[in-house]
Parts: structure tokens; sequence; C-alpha cells
């Protein structure tokens, strides 16, 4: 990928800075700590980028699971449920808890944060409750898929914004659209009209630019993931039937099964690129902006703006992937 448009000001990296030693994350023990925040049982990028987070222990810190839902893959329990056989399968099971966050959106639920068992509220406390405690490296929230929990967070308690890294894997920005910032606007909304650092990881579908461009073909998962991956301490009972005793094999299932293919029987890991771009950020190009609003279904610049945001784009797909498939081999 030709990087030499890479042009990162100052500010930005003070904010992302602290992720370019993770490569020595080996010698120096230093971990990013990281609440991973997801609509697990939507399609299969979130299965895949869980597991690539969770296999990465010396480079990642999994400070715990949050899930949320959308309007594909069922009720809250539903996404749970996939986020548990995730940590299971790759052999945390009882080391990373899984908390169930909002089922519902974030403008029917913010008037009841107040409330002891409001939507999702054992998800949201334990952001508020892990952002406010004392590290070395700040708390990364990497959420994939809607904003609720995170808006939720940091409207229940402010100081929030000051204790955390956002990094969203949503919006096609410049362009309007994509299913997570579809699936709750008012929560993303919030989310810009706050202090907190805040990078978007453009999914961007049907163009070279964005996550989308991460793809892998059904093929590809049957050859490489067959066997790959920790044992399991017990079987588990995949989302679509049959016992897994690694993710390896539980990829294929997923794959089998999924109805989403692009042209050339092809399928984006876009979350998992996501989760990339943190351990090694050189694996996709930053740039600080002012921060937009997303008005009428499209977004609209604001070149004033004193708050800035980092878009994340063109990322290096076959760098990427071969990290990827290292990780379970």
């Amino acid at each position: 990928m030709n990087k030499s448009h890479r042009l990162i000001p100052v500010l930005l990296l003070a904010a992302i800075s602290f992720t370019a030693c993770t490569n020595r994350a080996t010698e120096t023990g230093d971990r990013i700590p990281v609440i991973f925040d997801t609509d697990a049982n939507n399609e299969l990028d979130d299965q895949h980028a869980l597991a690539y987070l969770l296999l990465n222990p010396d480079v990642f810190e999994p400070v715990g699971i949050t899930v949320n839902a959308t309007r594909n893959g069922g009720e809250i329990g539903e996404h749970v449920k996939e986020a548990e056989r995730i940590v299971s399968l790759c052999g945390m099971e009882g080391k990373v808890q899984v908390l169930k966050g909002a089922n519902g959106g974030f403008v029917e639920i913010r008037d009841h944060i107040g409330e002891p068992s409001f939507d999702g509220h054992a998800a949201v406390d334990f952001i508020i409750r892990e952002a406010m405690k004392e590290r070395e490296r700040t708390l990364v929230l990497l959420p994939v898929g809607k904003l609720t929990n995170v808006a939720l967070a940091l409207m229940k308690e402010p100081a929030v914004a000051e204790r955390v890294r956002v990094v969203w894997l949503g919006s096609n920005y410049p362009w309007k659209g994509e299913y997570n910032l579809d699936n709750d606007i008012p929560s993303m909304e919030y989310v810009l009209q706050t202090g907190v650092p805040f990078e978007i990881v453009t999914v961007r579908g049907g163009k070279p630019s964005g996550t989308a461009a991460v793809k892998v073909t059904r093929d590809e998962i049957f050859e490489k993931m067959p066997g790959l991956g920790p044992i399991a301490a017990e079987p588990v009972t995949g989302r679509h039937g049959g016992e897994f005793t690694c993710f390896g094999d539980y990829s294929v299932s997923l794959f089998k099964h999924t109805k989403y293919f692009g042209e050339g029987d092809t399928r984006s890991l876009f979350d998992m690129a996501a989760v990339a771009i943190v351990k090694d950020p050189s694996w996709a190009d930053a740039s600080e902006i002012p921060c937009p609003v997303y008005a009428d279904t499209a977004w609209v610049e604001q070149p004033d703006n004193p708050r800035k945001v980092v878009i994340w784009e063109n990322f290096d797909k076959e760098g990427i992937l071969a990290d990827f498939y290292a990780t379970f081999e």
C-alpha cells in the first residue's frame, strides 16, 4: 500500500501513539486494555474479530465484552450466547466477562439511566467502572456494532470521556449510511457531541478504501481455518447447531451458513480489521479532521469545529489477513 500520503498531525500522534509500541508488547508486557462491544449474533465478522482479539494476549488485555442487539441476530440474549461461544472456544471461559447491554436504542433508554435496572445497565455500568480505574494505558472501547452502550455510559458518567479512547467500526464516512450507524443514529450523534477521543474505522461497502476491502473467500476459510485455535475445555454447540472444540472449525460453520457474500464468493471481515489497526496502526491510514455532524442521513462538515476526530481508511488487506491467520496457527 502506498503510505506516502500519511500525514498524521501532532494531535493525532498524541491520541494514538500509545498503540505504536504494540509490536514490542511481548518484551514489555505493556498490553492494550480493551472492552469489546459487539452485536455478536448479527453476521460472522464479530466472531472473527473477537477471537482475533482474545488470541492476541501479548498485545491485548481483554477487560470485558459488552453486548448489544442490532436488527439482525435476534434479541439481546442471542447475542450474549454467541459472544459466550467465542469466549469458550478461545479458552477464556471464566477469565473474560460477557455483559448484557442494550437491547433497544439510545433515545428509548436515555431517560431511564437513573434507574437501577435500565435496559443495558450491566454493560453500561461495567464500562463506567472500568473506565474510572487507574491504568498505565488508556482503556480502549472498541464498539463494532451500534454505539448505544458507549453513548449511555458517556451520558451516565461524563467523566468517562476523559479516560477512554473510542475506536468505532462504523459509517461510510464521508458517504451516508452503513449498518452500525443506521441501527442507532442518535447514539452516534451523542458521542460526536462529547469530548471523548473518537476514531471512525470506515466500512465503505463496495469501495476499496474501507474495511469492506478486507475480505476473504469461502474457499479460503474452508482451506485455512479447520482445526485452528486452542482446544476448548468442553464442546460448544454452535449458532447453527453442531458441536465444536476450536474456533477454526466454528469459523468454517459460520461461513457455510452465512447468506451474505459478494462478488467472487467473498465476505468482508470488517470488525476484525478494526481490531487489527488497534494492534498495529501501520495497517491503515489515519487522518484527523474537524468533527462533522450527521444530519438528514448525510454527513455535514464543520471545518471550524475545534473538536477533532480520527478517520481510518486504506487498509492493508494482505498484512491484516496474514496476521489474522498466523494468530490461530
